[in-house]
């Protein structure tokens, strides 16, 4: 049997919401009941390149080939993942690609009734990155460190890092250290206009900085987890989308599956194609060298990596941002299972959260 399959990649910039269809589209009979029903997929992912196989699977047609031909994707494009959220519960989509705390505080603020994690997607690819002077932990007392948003998976990972050093922070940006949120696609104007000193990133930002803004990597998070994984971005499905269209969330799945196959057969090609999307998301294009690096920093698996999940929920009620929450029956994985043993690969496990 072969074992879900892996590959070092990368991410990039574009953070307007945006909405477009990507597929041709009229009804199906699978796709019945729920707010997208009828052969419509309302699919939320971000511009980065922790999201590669999203944006491989809309820019390189991947999951054209994979779904029926009368779907339709439609897209929002997202900052970060607690906006991701506010969509999900407003029934704006009904997949989105996303980091594991907002998942979490979904998950946490529905009473465990609104969502799903059905896949994983990505490891790695985030950081500290910090600018000149800055050689010890005992140098960012009194200094300001970006995350992309309140509550997001890098803001808590920053927050809790920040505590086991010894700092105190607080939501307001006050505290030992202040915390910022800053847009992604925003983050390097703040460091080089000195608004910011360090930034907890994520790729392609991460890269970026270093490259392009002087910036030098202090702390790569992949250190902090036992054998260097962790969840970056997985995928979650609005329950009641999922519990009425099982048949076209696998669909979606079996694409994923297929966009993480591209990513690791056809390396270059992919680097292209994330570059192009991101291009035409955000008008501006990233420089080979960015993409580059930033691939070396990330993994894509359809493993969920599910024991990570628990430490980031753990970390979120460490720093105050979550109460204590049982995310027993958190993950569905019983798509993506299938899916992979109709591939001939070996399936996965959520353990404990199942």
């Amino acid at each position: 049997m072969n074992t879900v399959r892996r590959r070092s990649v990368l991410a990039a910039a574009g953070t307007a919401l945006t909405a477009a269809p990507v597929l041709a589209a009229c009804g199906s009979d699978d796709a019945s009941g729920g707010e997208g029903a009828g052969g419509v997929i309302r699919l939320g992912y971000f511009g980065n390149i922790t999201h590669a196989p999203a944006l491989v699977g809309l820019q390189a047609g991947v999951f054209e080939d994979a779904l029926p031909s009368e779907v339709t994707i439609e897209t929002e494009v997202f900052n970060a993942g607690p906006s991701a959220i506010e969509a999900l519960f407003s029934g704006a989509i009904d997949i989105s690609y996303i980091g594991p705390n907002p998942a979490i505080n979904g998950w946490a603020q529905s009473g465990g009734q609104a969502l799903h994690i059905v896949a994983g997607s990505t490891s790695g690819g985030a950081g500290l990155v910090v600018g000149e002077g800055i050689t010890s932990a005992r140098d960012l007392e009194g200094k300001s460190v970006a995350t992309p948003q309140l509550g997001n998976t890098q803001d808590v990972a920053a927050r809790y890092w920040l505590r086991e050093q010894g700092y105190e922070t607080d939501e307001n940006g006050g505290g030992d250290v202040s915390v910022v949120p800053i847009d992604n696609s925003e983050v390097a104007a703040a460091f080089d206009g000195g608004t910011v000193q360090a930034a907890w990133a994520v790729e392609p930002r991460y890269s970026e900085l270093v490259l392009d803004h002087g910036a030098h990597i202090f702390q790569d998070e992949r250190e902090l987890w036992e054998g260097g994984e962790f969840v970056t971005v997985h995928i979650i499905v609005a329950t009641e989308f999922l519990e009425n269209n099982p048949e076209l969330v696998k669909a979606f799945i079996t694409g994923h599956l297929a966009a993480i196959d591209y990513i690791t057969d056809s390396p270059e090609e992919a680097q292209t194609a994330v570059n192009d999307h991101l291009e035409a998301l955000s008008g501006n294009r990233l420089t080979d060298e960015v993409v580059a690096s930033a691939f070396t920093t990330l993994s894509f698996t359809a493993d969920p990596i599910a024991a990570s999940l628990k430490g980031s929920a753990d970390h979120a009620t460490e720093v105050g941002l979550l109460d204590e929450v049982d995310l027993t029956g958190i993950y569905r994985l019983d798509l993506l299972n299938e899916a992979l043993t109709e591939r001939g690969d070996a399936a996965v496990s959520a353990g404990d959260l199942a």
